[in-house]
């Protein structure tokens, strides 16, 4: 663990806390992409198949048991609940998740650090998570309607994975032999889609306007 590492987590969870403020106390996912809600949770369970059988730390372990509920509690809101449900733009929020799905998996398939059940899911779920917010910047850039909180979530998710490739580049100069290109090419591509959204963002914050991304 290192500074880096924990900045990351923390903001990772403060994404999370946004959008869930945002859908459980509002009671609104206006903005919120359900497309990728549903390839975050998938995310989180084809990572965490080994939360029951293998214990790393206490933290550790109560990480991916935040990050597992509350995806899949997203989820359900945003699928079941009453009031919530019915402001999700479903209209707007067409993109196709199965199209990012099936190419990670098979990527997963032809590259991973080795060919069993868990290391292949593994590999999928970092391969996914690179690619899941696709569909979020594709609605926002449909809506252009973007409140507050909905900014900062996406802002957060970015920011997070930014701080884990300080993370990498940190263990790398500090831990001999540290070396996995898999998370580290997958979470490069990540950031690297935030960038349009980031130079919107902070151009908003400059100017003191509201936030919009171009068609």
């Amino acid at each position: 663990m290192n500074a880096f590492r924990l900045a990351g987590d923390m903001t990772h969870l403060l994404s999370v806390l946004v959008l869930l403020l945002k859908i459980h106390t509002i009671k609104n996912c206006a903005g919120v992409s359900l497309k990728t809600q549903e390839l975050y949770a998938i995310v989180f369970a084809t990572r965490y198949l080994d939360i029951f059988t293998t214990y790393i730390s206490l933290y550790n372990t109560v990480m991916k048991l935040i990050f597992l509920g509350s995806s899949f509690s997203i989820v359900w809101y945003m699928r079941q609940h009453k009031i919530v449900r019915r402001t999700y733009d479903k209209d707007q929020d067409t993109f196709r998740h199965i199209f990012l799905i099936l190419p990670c998996l098979l990527l997963a398939l032809l590259i991973n650090e080795k060919f069993t059940f868990k290391e292949v899911m593994w590999s999928f779920s970092l391969y996914l998570e690179a690619v899941a917010i696709i569909p979020q910047l594709v609605l926002l850039q449909r809506t252009r309607n973007i409140d507050n909180l909905t900014g900062q979530y996406v802002f957060l998710l970015g920011a997070y994975r930014a701080l884990y490739i300080l993370n990498w580049i940190y263990r790398y100069f500090t831990q001999p032999h540290y070396v996995h290109w898999i998370p580290w090419i997958a979470g490069l591509v990540q950031t690297l889609l935030y960038a349009d959204f980031f130079y919107y963002y902070f151009q908003s914050w400059k100017n003191n306007k509201k936030l919009e991304l171009p068609a």
